[in-house]
């Protein structure tokens, strides 16, 4: 199959998304902030770097996007037809990341959420975002 653009446009679309600061990461601040939940951005010095940190609970958020962390859902299963061998070999890399830094993560006492691009597309998303960053709270006041 031939790529319906050229190695410019191709490139110039490839340049164009985000890896910070994207609608589901927001979505995702925007419910914690209206639920008064305090937290900070990058987690820069964290194993996968975080979206969102939450250093006095030990707990960290990771969004996710469905296609390019290799979620089991319609849109996560979808095979990219150009170029399959790279894109392939390229989300199992990102799933091996991301179980690498979960563990790391756990291993230094950290509690560890991943928000899925598509559940926030289901009905009563916040409720159960807010609830499981307080369950971990509750679970960390426990230990």
């Amino acid at each position: 199959m031939t790529d319906v653009f050229s190695a410019e446009k191709r490139s110039a679309v490839m340049r164009r998304i985000k890896g910070r600061d994207t609608a589901p990461e927001l979505a995702v601040r925007r419910v914690l902030r209206a639920a008064g939940v305090g937290y900070r951005l990058g987690g820069c010095g964290l194993p996968g770097r975080p979206d969102v940190v939450m250093k006095g609970r030990r707990t960290v958020i990771f969004v996710h996007g469905c296609f390019w962390h290799g979620h089991d859902c319609a849109r996560g299963a979808r095979q990219p037809k150009a170029n399959a061998d790279y894109w392939i070999a390229k989300i199992n890399r990102n799933r091996a990341r991301d179980a690498t830094a979960q563990t790391a993560l756990e291993a230094d006492g950290w509690r560890v959420l991943t928000v899925w691009e598509c559940r926030m597309k289901t009905p009563g998303f916040d409720k159960a975002l807010v609830d499981a960053v307080r369950d971990q709270a509750a679970s960390a006041a426990s230990d």
